[in-house]
Formats: C-alpha cells, sequence, structure tokens
C-alpha cells in the first residue's frame, strides 16, 4: 500500500505538471499528503494505524477529486483585465489597476501574479483575494519608471483555488502589452499652478527692476491714482477733458528655447534619474508653462554632434511634439562640443530669444574652456545656464570627520563644491544668468527665473 501510494503521488505530479498545465498543487495539498504518507510510516510499526491511514488516503482522494470537478467541470473562465495608462510618466508613480470577476458559482482564492516590466527587476509580484460568486474587484498599485522607452507587460497570471484549498487551477489573464515611457507629463499641471503663483509673488511682493520698457500696448483707460504718469495720453485727455493713460500688458510672442546638453557628464544618476532626465522633465514642463504665457517654445539637443532641432511655435500641437522628441533622447560617452551648439544657434535661431541650456559643469577648468561659446550666445540672446549640485558630494562634506582619510575626503568634496560656486560667479562675471540646482528641484527653479526674467521684461 505505502509503494501504491507513492506512485499514486508520482502521478499527480506528473499529472499536474507536465500533463495538465492549468493544474498546480497547493501547499495544503502537499501537506495533508506528507501526514498521510507518515501514518503508513507509522503503520509497519503500530498496525492498529494502518485502518486510519487508509481512510485518511481515501478522504484526500476523494477530497482531491471533488476539488478537480469543482474547478474544472464548471468551465467558468474568471474574467481579468489589466488597466494601464497609454503612456506612463517617468520619475513619477502611475497608477495600475487589475480588475477581476469572478464567475464560479462558489467562493474563490485567487492569487493574481502580474509579469512586469524587466526594467523594474520585480520577479515575486502577487497579489492575494477571496471573490464571492459574481463578485468583482479591483486590485491598484503603482509603478515609478525610471527610464524612457518601452515597457513590455506579460499576461496577468490567475491561480483560482476552491476553499478546499487542494488544486489550483492556472487561467492566463491579460495578455502582453507593450506601453512606452514618456519624460515626466503628470507634473505639468502640478508646476502650471506653481508658475502662477510665482507670477503673482514676483509682481505682487516685489518690486524688480526691469531692463528696458518692451510693454505691449493694450488700451486708453482713465487714470486712477496709482497709474504711471508717464504713460499720461496727452491727445485723449485732451478729447475727453480728463486724464487718459495708455494700459499695456506683458508682451507675448517672445521665444524661448531649451537646449539640452546630451554629453557624459549627464550620465550621472541622481535619485534614480540621470541628469539628462531631469533636464529633460524640466524642459517638458517648461514648454508647457511658456505656451500657457503665450510665448513660442523651441527645443533644441546637442552632445559631440548636433541633436534635434524643433522651431519655437505656440501651437498646442507644439507640446506634443516636445514630448516626442524627448522621447527617445540619450547620452552620448564623449564631450559635448558648445562650438558646434554655437554654430548651430547663430544658424537657426535669428530672433533674440531666451536661451534655457541645462548642461553640467564638474571643475572651474571644465566651464572656463567653453566660455568664449557661452559669451558668444549671449552676445545674441539671453542666456540662462542650468546646471547641477553634486548632492552626493555635497552629503560627503557635511559628514562628521572620525579618522584622517575621512579628513581627506571631506576636503576634496568641499573643494569640489566650492568650484560650483565658482562657477556661477565666473558666469556672472561675464554677463550670463545661471542656476546652480539639486537635481530634483532644477524644474521648479528654472520655472521661477523664468517668471523673473518675464516680470523683468528682460529677454
Amino acid at each position: 500500500m505505502f509503494w501504491l501510494l507513492l506512485l499514486s503521488g508520482g502521478l499527480l505530479y506528473v499529472l499536474s505538471h507536465f500533463v495538465v498545465k492549468a493544474v498546480y498543487l497547493s501547499n495544503r495539498f502537499y501537506v495533508l499528503l506528507a501526514v498521510t504518507i507518515v501514518l503508513f510510516l507509522l503503520a509497519y510499526f503500530i498496525p492498529e494505524m494502518e485502518t486510519t491511514a487508509r481512510i485518511a488516503f481515501v478522504l484526500l482522494s476523494v477530497l482531491f477529486a471533488a476539488d478537480l470537478f469543482f474547478l474544472f467541470a464548471i468551465n467558468r473562465k474568471p474574467v481579468v483585465e489589466r488597466i494601464v495608462p497609454e503612456r506612463l510618466s517617468n520619475g513619477d508613480a502611475n497608477h495600475i489597476t487589475i480588475t477581476v470577476q469572478n464567475r464560479y458559482p462558489f467562493k474563490i482564492h485567487a492569487v493574481l501574479i502580474d509579469e512586469l516590466p524587466e526594467q523594474f527587476e520585480e520577479r515575486n509580484f502577487k497579489r492575494s483575494l477571496y471573490l464571492k460568486p459574481g463578485e468583482t474587484k479591483e486590485e491598484h498599485y503603482s509603478l515609478r519608471p525610471l527610464e524612457r522607452g518601452e515597457y513590455k507587460f506579460g499576461a496577468v497570471q490567475f491561480f483560482a483555488s476552491s476553499l478546499l484549498g487542494l488544486v489550483e487551477r492556472k487561467f492566463a489573464g491579460a495578455q502582453e502589452q507593450m506601453v512606452p515611457v514618456y519624460p515626466s507629463f503628470i507634473r505639468m499641471r502640478q508646476y502650471q499652478l506653481h508658475a502662477e503663483a510665482a507670477q503673482t509673488k514676483e509682481a505682487g511682493n516685489r518690486r524688480l527692476r526691469k531692463i528696458g520698457h518692451s510693454m505691449e500696448f493694450e488700451q486708453v483707460k482713465e487714470y486712477v491714482q496709482g497709474d504711471d504718469v508717464r504713460n499720461i495720453n496727452w491727445k485723449a485727455t485732451a478729447r475727453k477733458a480728463s486724464l487718459m493713460v495708455n494700459s499695456y500688458t506683458e508682451e507675448k510672442s517672445q521665444q524661448v528655447y531649451c537646449i539640452v546638453d546630451k554629453g557624459r557628464l549627464m550620465k550621472m544618476p541622481f535619485q534614480g534619474l540621470t541628469l539628462l532626465d531631469h533636464a529633460i522633465n524640466a524642459s517638458l514642463v517648461m514648454c508647457n508653462v511658456a505656451l500657457n504665457k503665450q510665448d513660442r517654445f523651441g527645443l533644441m539637443t546637442f552632445s559631440n554632434k548636433a541633436g534635434s532641432m524643433l522651431a519655437a511655435d505656440r501651437k498646442p500641437v507644439q507640446l506634443e511634439k516636445v514630448l516626442q522628441l524627448l522621447y527617445n533622447q540619450q547620452t552620448a560617452f564623449l564631450e559635448s562640443d558648445f562650438e558646434l551648439l554655437y554654430t548651430r544657434i547663430r544658424a537657426s535661431i535669428k530672433q533674440r530669444s531666451l536661451i534655457i541650456l541645462f548642461t553640467n559643469f564638474e571643475s572651474l577648468t571644465g566651464m572656463q574652456r567653453q566660455m568664449q561659446y557661452l559669451k558668444r550666445i549671449a552676445k545674441y540672446h539671453l542666456l540662462l545656464v542650468v546646471f547641477f549640485e553634486n548632492t552626493e558630494l555635497k552629503q560627503v562634506s557635511q559628514q562628521e570627520v572620525k579618522d584622517l582619510e575621512d579628513l581627506y575626503v571631506k576636503t576634496i568634496a568641499g573643494k569640489y563644491m566650492h568650484e560650483k560656486q565658482l562657477i556661477v560667479k565666473e558666469l556672472q562675471n561675464a554677463g550670463i544668468l545661471s542656476i546652480l540646482s539639486a537635481p530634483e528641484n532644477v524644474t521648479v527653479n528654472t520655472i521661477n527665473k523664468y517668471i523673473e526674467i518675464k516680470t523683468r521684461q528682460a529677454i
């Protein structure tokens, strides 16, 4: 009888793994089978237990057959759907929903295994739930991609078991699908609200020196206390016999270009994203903000050779064009050619524009090698250089010194941090605007600077 039991177990194993692909034996079944085997082993030494062992074996066999019947004779495949956005946002939490409906006439225990894209390196993603007859439930989770590109979702594997829990039946739910990951578009609305708040703050709380007088005429209106007396329209005043002033509005349709450096220094990762990704996300948000300010937005990329170019425009479709252009940008492994950048700007951008250059300098000498080209660009355009703090070095420079080696490391880290400040001073002395920002704050800082420039009418 013992050998018959082992043979039966072996046949069941072969049946479940090689014949019936949809049948999986549960842990509960193996535990009960092990208990039955132990009873038969004990029966060799205690003959009185043989009857108990036989009863246990028959009972296990009956329950196993009943479980198979419930799951396979009643052939009602559960409905499993995965709801994924058409595109995912890089660096943001993207919400995924799996909808499950139980079509069995009895309560089941379900295990969901979603085959996530390989970029997430998640091999054991599962959810467990109970479903009443006809009940529909939703499972929610979030994914935060850290790379742009195509992400392939596998099938959703659905394992159903009855309350007996001896056998699990496997169903293939939602099928494979490819989802693109684009630069961070989820934050655009958030940063648009931030830009509006920043505009109010700049206009209401600070008196900024205006460079020139590049305001567009809006209307002639009656003078009220607080209007600029220099804007009095004397001809209209004579006709109306009351003081009339010219009203101006902020000049629109100015050109704003974001230029993204794709050189080797932009490959450095911070918080899971490369500096290139941080620059791309900031450029996308800047496009949305500039278009809402009715400015014309353009984009350019470069490395050791010329990259992509999108001429400035303010049509609503421009945002989608920028999104598509930034989708597949990758860093090069050579030093960027700033001379080539200057030549291309002179050839492509004829009108004076605000040029926001996202790049990175790790040393003062590295920046000084490019200074002549930055000065040439600033001669024809308003240049804003955005580069990045090395937050890892900053943490090292703030660590407590415990031994001589720590002192050396902290001193070198402090030296590099100080050089970043010297770069800011050097650019300032050359009349070039700059932003030194931590990677995670680059978008906010760039928007604030753009609003400040618009308020000063410096373009």
